[in-house]
């Protein structure tokens, strides 16, 4: 009879202690620094360095022939508060009323584009690519095109069946530029719609037509909420843009008639009237401006709409 010889069993290794948890941590914290370290030094370097400058000169005057002098929130006030508030603060309404009208006609569009682009049927993708085509245009020419379309003798009025002098008074030349950056960014939001909508399990609309549910109540109860995290991104780019729009009024109407916006306005102090102190402060204004709606919408919009992180509070 044999007796089976057994391998001494080793004990498992002790787990490791927290020195040399904490010494792993330092080492996974400094590897992940110096991964970051060159994204953040070029940013550092095309974001931070023309900002600080552009800081350092709205606090001087604006002298020509002799060296600015300091007058510290002098700028400020005077875009604020002083003899230019009403040239800045018409020039916010002017913004912020593009921002509100475009956002609001180019989610509705996108939105609609992107269920249409969803569907399957015969020459989707000539849809899909043509749907595409004023987002590829350039801005410049995509302002052209509607400056021509928009002559009193041009395909719109001759459409209309009247005439309208789209760029001759306040509330046409605003309307012009809606219009035209409307069709020109609402297939922006219709690609990002389109990718969140083809995140949608097609098992929770075929659950909700058994159950009976009609198109608009599978679109309310199901495609709007799942689709929503990627329209929040969708209308932050679009905030962030039109928040910072230039070149298509200016091309389109030179900013006459009330078309002012803040861009606009930087570019004519700074460039035109060679006044860079003041220029600068419109600038640094403009970018708090934009800096507080974006983070005023991601702290209170984002945090309601977008779904709560595993662990956090919604």
């Amino acid at each position: 009879m044999s007796t089976a010889v057994h391998a001494p069993v080793e004990p498992a290794p002790p787990p490791p202690g927290k020195h040399q948890r904490s010494r792993r941590g330092r080492r996974e914290s400094w590897l992940a620094w110096c991964l970051i370290a060159p994204a953040m030094l070029l940013l550092a370097s095309v974001i931070g360095y023309p900002l600080v400058k552009a800081v350092h000169l709205s606090l001087f005057s604006d002298t020509i022939g002799r060296a600015p002098e300091f007058i510290g929130l002098g700028n400020y006030h005077k875009a604020l508060t002083g003899d230019a508030s009403s040239d800045f603060w018409s020039a916010v309404e002017v913004t912020a009323m593009f921002s509100a009208f475009t956002l609001v006609l180019e989610v509705l569009i996108g939105t609609a584009m992107a269920l249409v682009m969803h569907r399957a049927f015969r020459g989707r993708g000539l849809v899909r690519a043509s749907v595409l085509v004023p987002w590829a245009i350039p801005t410049a020419l995509t302002s052209v095109l509607w400056r021509w379309m928009l002559q009193p003798d041009g395909i719109v009025n001759d459409l209309l069946g009247k005439t309208v002098l789209w760029t001759g008074s306040q509330w046409p030349a605003r309307w012009a530029v809606i219009i035209a950056d409307t069709w020109k960014t609402a297939p922006f939001l219709a690609l990002l719609v389109l990718a969140g909508l083809q995140l949608i399990p097609d098992e929770l609309h075929e659950a909700a037509r058994v159950d009976g549910a009609g198109a608009w109540r599978r679109f309310r109860s199901i495609t709007l909420p799942l689709l929503m995290p990627a329209l929040m991104v969708a209308v932050l780019f679009r905030l962030l843009d039109v928040l910072r729009i230039y070149d298509l009024p200016q091309i389109l109407t030179g900013g006459a008639n009330g078309t002012t916006t803040l861009s606009m306005l930087v570019v004519q102090a700074s460039v035109e009237q060679t006044k860079f102190g003041y220029g600068s402060a419109l600038s640094t204004l403009t970018f708090l401006l934009i800096f507080l709606v974006a983070l005023a919408f991601v702290r209170f919009l984002g945090s309601r709409l977008l779904p709560a992180e595993e662990g956090e509070e919604p």
